[in-house]
């Protein structure tokens, strides 16, 4: 094998592991650990940590948006909150729910001038809202939220 062949296909096998190990930040569903990988990820500043007697509200900031992870007593992260310039990647932080709700939303009818969406697929609700600098949402796995939290709270 010639050394620029050589070199390509490290390179290529280099790009495989890193575009493996993105896709295992698993926010939503994922550990409190994936709060990390999501900061790292957006390239976000951690702003704090809350602790609650029913979860842990993780709260990162990046380009004007800030995130506020929801982490269960377990460990999971079941709810992501959002405000800001911008909507985050989801893709990063519905971490293995992204497909789900990249097909249900797909699949659901675009309807112009509405300020307001909810895509609901089987295991996940995203729900997003606002105008042009003051964009919010929130995303959820239904079954992973604990008992006696409300709908309400994840904001």
């Amino acid at each position: 094998m010639k050394r620029k062949d050589h070199v390509i296909w490290i390179f290529l096998a280099l790009l495989t592991v890193a575009l493996a190990s993105g896709s295992a930040l698993a926010a939503l569903g994922g550990s409190a650990d994936s709060v990390e990988s999501d900061r790292t990820a957006l390239s976000a500043v951690r702003r704090s940590v809350t602790p609650g007697p029913t979860y842990t509200v993780h709260e990162i900031a990046y380009d004007g948006t800030t995130v506020r992870e929801y982490v269960s007593p377990e460990g999971i992260v079941f709810a992501i909150a959002w405000n800001g310039n911008r909507s985050p990647d989801l893709t990063t932080l519905l971490g293995s729910y992204a497909n789900e709700y990249q097909s249900a939303l797909q699949n659901t009818p675009h309807r112009p001038g509405v300020r307001h969406s909810s895509i609901k697929a089987d295991n996940v609700v995203v729900e997003r809202w606002g105008q042009i600098n003051n964009l919010q949402g929130r995303a959820y796995a239904p079954s992973l939220i604990p008992t006696g939290v409300t709908i309400d709270e994840i904001k």
